[in-house]
């Protein structure tokens, strides 16, 4: 029995129905509110701010992103390194990384200058690599602080507690920025940058020393070294087309609307939250739609729809007048979001068709570097089209992805799976 001197805080009865009575859960989901918090309000202004504060043109935008790409690329070697670390100091030292990657962003200043550019590129790329070390440790930290038949559940919670936090960092920069612009300041001004990003720091390092407190967990991390099989060959393609598709959208497709269409970062910010929310609601949706109809479906429709969303952005501005076309590009902006969820299909393929679970893990953490691969490519290649030929080269491009990647995955047999008792 827990001793109540020591327990200043009394958890709700739903959470310890989930939890180990021993462990202050409490606290983790206080770092992922600050962190999701925090995570929000930088990515609710960095579109608009490399745009109109540092003047990145599209090509820039390109090489920027494929650089801060390089962590999840070099993500199994960096963990490597860690192997050692229990999760909990693996999650501590990601939080002081991202930490010192905002803070670094926050006193930069802003100009055209090379100089400032490369700056604010290695500061991005520190945030990057905190961000990508997080992401596989967070799931096993959440799943250990768990009764053993509630792993589930625990997760849930843990995602909708982050999200809920992403969520809250984006209104709250679409409301500081509509407050000064009613106090006068334009989306020019440095000073909404400045409150925003000096916000997301605070909160980022309040979520590092809450952190700091937390007990050294037992797990580990999966570290394997990359694993290839020929039998996932079609997943290995699969990933190709996400990772080239993932970053045309979420590099080129917010850049869009700020650079074609002037949306300001109270707009962005506003959009963002939509699609947050969008995804916290019909992600278990789209899960229970791939186990009533299967993966190969959904990984088809996917890619189907996607066709639609590419040829949106790049050819709205032609079909639709300007007001209706902004609204167009907005509608498609929260769609692209949407249908992004069904990537989720891929791993329940990798699922049915491994030999357990060992294979699953291993496989989808060569996927995730596989994708980075082409993710990094795209994004250096993707702003030169764009500067040279024009949007709708690059999204016609991304179209012709999307056509090969449907036919792709209508090839996948349901005789590829493996049949295997309980684990």
């Amino acid at each position: 029995m827990t001793d109540k001197k020591t327990q200043k805080w009394k958890r709700p009865a739903f959470l310890d129905s989930i939890y180990l009575p021993d462990e202050k859960i409490g606290r983790f989901l206080s770092v992922l509110v600050l962190f999701g918090i925090a995570v929000g309000l930088k990515q609710g202004v960095q579109n608009n701010y490399l745009s109109d504060m540092l003047h990145v043109d599209p090509n820039e935008r390109g090489i920027i992103d494929a650089f801060r790409e390089l962590p999840g690329l070099l993500l199994i070697f960096i963990l490597a390194l860690m192997y050692r670390f229990a999760d909990s100091k693996v999650f501590k030292i990601g939080l002081a990384l991202m930490a010192g990657g905002l803070a670094g962003i926050f006193i930069t200043t802003t100009g055209e200058a090379l100089m400032i550019k490369v700056v604010v590129v290695i500061f991005m790329v520190i945030f990057s690599t905190g961000e990508h070390i997080i992401m596989p440790v967070r799931s096993t930290i959440a799943m250990e602080l768990a009764r053993r038949e509630k792993t589930g559940s625990s997760l849930g919670i843990t995602t909708s507690t982050n999200q809920l936090g992403t969520i809250a960092g984006l209104l709250l920069v679409t409301g500081i920025f509509f407050f000064l612009e009613k106090f006068g300041y334009s989306r020019f001004d440095l000073t909404g940058y400045r409150i925003v990003l000096g916000s997301a720091t605070a909160l980022m390092i309040s979520a590092a020393l809450v952190a700091s407190a937390l007990h050294e967990t037992k797990l580990k991390a999966p570290r394997q070294r990359i694993y290839f099989s020929k039998k996932f060959t079609k997943y290995y393609m699969m990933e190709v087309f996400y990772g080239s598709r993932k970053q045309i959208f979420l590099t080129f497709g917010p850049y869009v609307l700020v650079r074609e269409y002037g949306t300001d970062a109270s707009i962005m910010a506003m959009l963002l939250a939509i699609c947050a929310g969008f995804v916290m609601f019909l992600s278990p949706l789209i899960g229970k739609l791939i186990d009533k109809v299967g993966y190969k479906a959904v990984m088809v429709a996917d890619t189907l729809i996607l066709i639609l969303v590419c040829l949106l952005y790049g050819y709205a501005h032609i079909w639709f007048a300007p007001g209706i076309a902004f609204i167009v590009v907005c509608c498609n902006f929260i769609l692209d979001q949407i249908i992004s969820i069904a990537s989720m299909a891929n791993n329940v393929y990798v699922q049915r068709i491994s030999s357990n679970r060992e294979e699953v893990t291993a496989t989808l953490s060569t996927g995730i570097s596989v994708n980075h691969i082409f993710s990094v490519l795209v994004a250096f290649i993707g702003g030169w089209i764009w500067e040279t030929a024009g949007i709708e080269a690059l999204f016609t491009m991304s179209a012709v992805l999307g056509l090969i990647s449907s036919i792709y995955a209508a090839t996948i047999k349901k005789s590829e799976e493996v049949i295997r008792s309980a684990e």
